[in-house]
């Protein structure tokens, strides 16, 4: 939707309207891509099939050129792309967090609606559990609050950290996804035999 909603091209029912269409095409194409089932979730830590790596790192790469090429043609203001801030130590623990819920339940919080939809009862119990963690963590956020907002660096991109040019990050970043998808399909063949 962004940036259309932020230039007032529609309003707010719009914008929900169109959050419905887009949440359900993508929860449709994560289920016919096998990612509603925890089994090819897990595939991915067993390294004998990498389709959610070869996935994510493709939906990272065609978004960072996308938002890139546009920039650059002047059709999006860079400026107006909403960063959510950072803060590194927090952020890091809950990657960790969410990592260890990825790996032990087979899902992450995408695919467990995706799994819930199609009523299967992991994705269902998964699901639950994020609603139930979320409780839990709005309980206890008074407690954590000054944890959470420790190590804050703003708003900050990879390019401003290295003090890099931004076109040679994203390239940097496109030679890092070829090489992490030829390392991912080497690992394929050779686990994929032992699965």
């Amino acid at each position: 939707m962004a940036p259309f909603y932020k230039y007032g091209f529609f309003g707010d029912e719009m914008s929900l309207i169109l959050a419905f269409v887009l949440g359900t095409g993508f929860g449709f194409f994560l289920e016919r891509a096998g990612f509603g089932s925890a089994r090819k979730l897990a595939a991915q830590f067993y390294l004998y099939d990498m389709s959610v790596f070869k996935v994510m790192f493709t939906a990272i790469v065609t978004a960072m050129l996308g938002v890139t090429y546009l920039g650059w043609l002047g059709w999006l203001d860079l400026s107006l792309v909403y960063l959510v801030p950072t803060h590194l130590v927090p952020q890091i623990v809950g990657g960790l967090v969410l990592g260890v819920g990825f790996v032990v339940g087979g899902y992450c919080p995408g695919t467990s609606v995706a799994s819930l939809a199609t009523g299967r009862i992991d994705g269902f119990v998964y699901a639950f559990g994020i609603g139930a963690g979320t409780l839990v963590y709005a309980e206890v956020y008074p407690w954590i609050k000054g944890f959470v907002n420790s190590n804050g660096m703003g708003q900050v991109t990879l390019p401003e950290v290295f003090d890099l040019p931004w076109g040679l990050v994203v390239f940097a970043v496109v030679l890092i996804a070829v090489a992490g998808f030829s390392a991912a399909t080497l690992v394929e063949r050779r686990f994929g035999d032992e699965a």
